[in-house]
């Protein structure tokens, strides 16, 4: 049995593994084709339905079984605290259908549609389906979750390929020569890892220009990250380094007048990949989370684009959690893939641990 096929069989015997794997999978297909998955426009606002609470899904009408429907909203005001309340508007009945006509999107910035997966028949200034209620500006929170986890969700990747790159390169440096450049390198990371995380992560922050568009910030955001998570990894792989360069192959390589760069980049590298491709799976969540962080600090992304971490931010005031409570759901997506990369890292992890894979031989 080939080593490839021996770690997918050790995979498949992980569970949580297996589990995360496929929440991370239905995660990243949503949000590839969140225009089409969302029921309307994220940057639409509907002033009718502010603050609106999360629509309820029916089956049975008048005692009848029916396909999915939903009923219409009656706004009301109470006549004591004056705080707006909703009510069902029994009266008006919306079947939920797949494959609707709604509100104009651009896929992908690539062409303009009007065609969405799911929605109801009617205007959304009169009647809208909230499966996760709506925020101050009567938009639906749940089209702006999935929009908002293409960007967390893309920064975990993009951000962790780059610190995993960096930390990489510094690592089978600082390994590979010793000496003076190990010293410099390595009191250089202890430099960084001195300070607390959060404060650089701002400071860094602050550093993008305010008026910058949302695409900038964006790649602004993933670098900082990437600058902040690389110091882990760049540890780590230089104590493999220092094991492997007196291995045999590295010194034939050597007397076969090999130059360094190759010899860093086509033999020590590659035989650390195992321990790269599970770090990388291990130090998503950190970069979801630093986004997130950001974000809600008001220092990451901003309108119009969105993040899970910006819409928690509508969650800071505890009078608007205790009649809005629904605010809360993008920390739950937060939460959920977090733990999926969790278990898909530790999944590998065990996959690729050579001394389990020596027990199974």
């Amino acid at each position: 049995m080939s080593t490839a096929k021996r770690v997918f069989s050790q995979f498949k015997k992980h569970r949580l593994g297996i589990l995360g794997f496929w929440i991370l999978v239905v995660l990243y297909i949503t949000v590839i084709f969140a225009d089409f998955v969302a029921p309307y426009n994220y940057i639409e606002s509907h002033s009718k339905f502010t603050y609106a609470p999360i629509t309820k899904i029916r089956l049975i009408n008048e005692g009848k079984l029916r396909s999915p429907f939903i009923y219409g909203l009656k706004r009301t005001r109470d006549p004591v605290t004056f705080a707006i309340k909703y009510e069902e508007d029994k009266t008006k009945v919306y079947p939920v259908k797949l494959f609707v006509r709604g509100e104009k999107y651009r896929f992908w910035g690539l062409f303009e549609t009007d065609l969405h997966l799911f929605g109801i028949e009617a205007n959304p200034n009169e009647a809208m389906i909230l499966l996760f209620g709506a925020d101050r500006f009567g938009r639906d929170l749940f089209s702006r979750v999935i929009i908002g986890g293409r960007v967390s969700l893309t920064v975990g990747l993009i951000g962790t390929l780059i610190s995993v790159f960096i930390g990489a390169i510094m690592g089978a440096i600082s390994g590979y020569y010793g000496g003076w450049i190990d010293v410099l390198i390595q009191r250089f990371i202890e430099l960084l890892r001195s300070f607390p995380r959060i404060p650089l992560w701002l400071a860094l922050a602050v550093i993008l220009p305010p008026s910058w568009p949302s695409t900038w910030v964006y790649f602004g955001i993933v670098i900082v990250l990437s600058l902040i998570g690389w110091m882990g990894v760049a540890r780590v792989v230089r104590g493999m380094v220092l094991s492997l360069r007196e291995k045999e192959f590295i010194l034939a390589a050597k007397v076969a007048g090999v130059s360094d760069l190759k010899i860093i980049t086509k033999h020590l590298i590659p035989n650390i990949m195992s321990y790269l491709i599970v770090v990388s799976t291990l130090s998503i969540p950190g970069m979801i989370l630093g986004e997130s962080a950001i974000s809600f600090l008001g220092l990451g992304i901003k309108e119009p684009m969105t993040s899970w971490g910006l819409l928690l931010k509508q969650a800071q005031s505890i009078s608007t959690l205790a009649t809005s409570p629904w605010l809360l759901i993008p920390g739950v997506f937060i939460m959920i893939s977090v733990l999926a990369f969790n278990f898909v890292g530790d999944a590998l992890r065990d996959a690729l641990d050579p001394y389990r894979v020596v027990e199974k031989v």
